[in-house]
């Protein structure tokens, strides 16, 4: 069937046009026919993502399902997936039914609300699988209106602060990007991201401003790049937007940020830096990694003294994409494997917390963990819910977060033995906050007067459960799900960027013995 991802990437983009265009009033039925119609869109994006799935060959190296053609003013529409890629377009079209359900109970601007949710989906998802530079940077920057928009006018108290300091951070740190591309166009003469794959970039030293910079011009744009995947992870020490991102933002804002938002920098990381500036890479990964080791160490302990509950699942997923950065400039197969199934792992267990977090804060209009205790009593359901997912997150073996960490930190181990030493301590730091966090929510006596007539889940919440506690074990036990698929690519990632590498210090040697 031709013409896949373009129908999986502008099905929730026509679907928001609809709502947009034709949909009128804010009564119930307007109200309800929004979410059926966002509902209807977003179940039939995934179903559609299916077939992209189950038609793509692992073994296949390449992109698949390649669409290009000429665009307006000349420029390209190229979009393919290949074996990095293709999980993020799944983990996408199959959160956003879930997050769409998790909102039935919102009344406030309920047309506008799906709008720009259908938006964002059709933005991340073009990140994806977008195979043109100029097209790659459209949907990323794109992508920020819709999730300013969702921020600042659903949020907290504090929301109009958050969504323009997220705005601000996201923006600025692309805007080097774009110089760096530019400079990509005019060496290479072309946008085309397989062109650019085999384009060898200049890594002769240079020198700027009186700085010798190793690695030439694949340093400076392996920077420039750096300056907005960085943000968008994000990394220590340029992560203080996401905590006020994550309290202000509203349940659904919460969960698509944490599960899908911050995966685009993981994936510029595996799509640019380390296969187009494997020298830049080389020379900054050391850096990358201890940076990776103290966002890990500083995330956990500041994830402790928090009083509120999203900010201090919001220092977790600082923390958890620590390793996910380690992983990828480890450089290896384990490394990298693992960093990509800890993003997908990521996904679904930081997305079912903060939907965790929504469950409690419908009812009681609080995230304050000294609001709760002891609701165990009230909510067993609840209480083995978030048990479960507590216990991914720390990275319980039989669950997917294991996984994704256990296979960073051999990746890690083999580069660097320090860094995969204090990394591990980060470990031991999740466990503590995360069991501190649930003791203090679920156990003890139920002594609050207003915790007393709380009520456990409804059946449409344990219903948005259900798949991410089915995917969190699975993963968890049965992980080639994830690696059959993605290790054909890493390894030709890894083979390609070792050979890269190798051949410059090989011609390095050799400079060294005729001079």
């Amino acid at each position: 069937m031709e013409n896949l991802l373009s129908i999986v990437t502008f099905t929730p983009m026509v679907a928001a046009l609809i709502l947009a265009v034709f949909l009128r009033g804010d009564d119930a039925a307007a109200q309800r026919n929004a979410k059926w119609l966002a509902l209807g869109a977003t179940t039939f994006t995934f179903l559609v993502s299916i077939f992209i799935l189950t038609g793509f060959d692992p073994q296949n190296t390449g992109f698949q399902f390649v669409e290009d053609r000429a665009w307006v003013f000349g420029l390209q529409y190229k979009m393919g997936v290949d074996g990095i890629s293709v999980l993020f377009v799944m983990l996408t079209t199959f959160l956003m039914p879930l997050v769409i359900a998790s909102c039935w109970d919102v009344t406030h601007r309920v047309k506008d609300y799906m709008v720009a949710l259908l938006l964002l989906q059709s933005l991340m998802i073009g990140v994806f699988c977008a195979l043109d530079l100029i097209l790659f940077y459209v949907f990323f920057e794109a992508g920020l209106i819709p999730m300013f928009l969702i921020i600042g006018i659903w949020g907290g108290a504090n929301r109009i602060y958050a969504s323009f300091k997220f705005f601000l951070y996201t923006l600025l740190g692309s805007v080097l990007m774009l110089v760096a591309m530019i400079a990509m166009y005019v060496d290479a003469g072309t946008t085309d991201i397989p062109t650019l794959l085999t384009h060898q970039f200049s890594y002769a030293p240079l020198s700027v401003l009186g700085l010798n910079v190793v690695g030439g011009m694949q340093t400076l744009m392996w920077l420039a790049f750096f300056a907005s995947f960085a943000v968008k992870m994000p990394m220590w020490p340029v992560h203080t937007w996401l905590p006020d991102a994550h309290v202000q933002a509203p349940t659904a804002g919460s969960v698509v940020l944490a599960a899908i938002l911050l995966k685009m920098g993981g994936y510029g990381f595996l799509r640019f830096s380390l296969p187009m500036f494997p020298v830049g890479s080389e020379v900054m990964g050391p850096l990358v990694l201890w940076l990776s080791a103290i966002a890990i160490v500083y995330a956990s302990l500041v994830a402790m003294m928090q009083s509120d509950m999203k900010k201090l699942i919001a220092y977790s997923s600082v923390a958890h994409m620590g390793f996910v950065t380690m992983g990828i400039f480890a450089a290896n197969q384990q490394g990298v494997d693992g960093a990509i199934f800890q993003m997908i792992s990521h996904g679904f267990i930081s997305g079912a917390l903060f939907l965790c977090v929504g469950v409690v804060y419908d009812r009681m209009h609080t995230r304050e963990i000294d609001a709760y205790g002891g609701l165990v009593n009230r909510m067993p359901a609840y209480a083995l819910v978030f048990m479960l997912f507590t216990m991914a997150n720390v990275g319980l073996p039989g669950t997917s977060g294991f996984v994704g960490e256990f296979l960073t930190l051999m990746g890690v181990f083999q580069v660097n033995t320090w860094v995969a030493l204090v990394a591990t301590t980060g470990v031991i730091f999740s466990a503590c906050y995360a069991l501190w966090l649930y003791r203090r929510v679920m156990f003890g006596d139920l002594i609050k007067e207003s915790l007393r007539s709380i009520t456990d889940m409804t059946g449409r919440e344990r219903a948005i459960f259900a798949p991410l506690i089915f995917f969190t074990i699975l993963l968890g036990v049965y992980p080639s799900l994830i690696t059959d698929i993605i290790g054909p690519s890493v390894s030709d990632l890894v083979d390609t960027y070792e050979f890269a590498t190798a051949d410059i210090v090989l011609t390095t040697d050799v400079a060294t013995v005729d001079n």
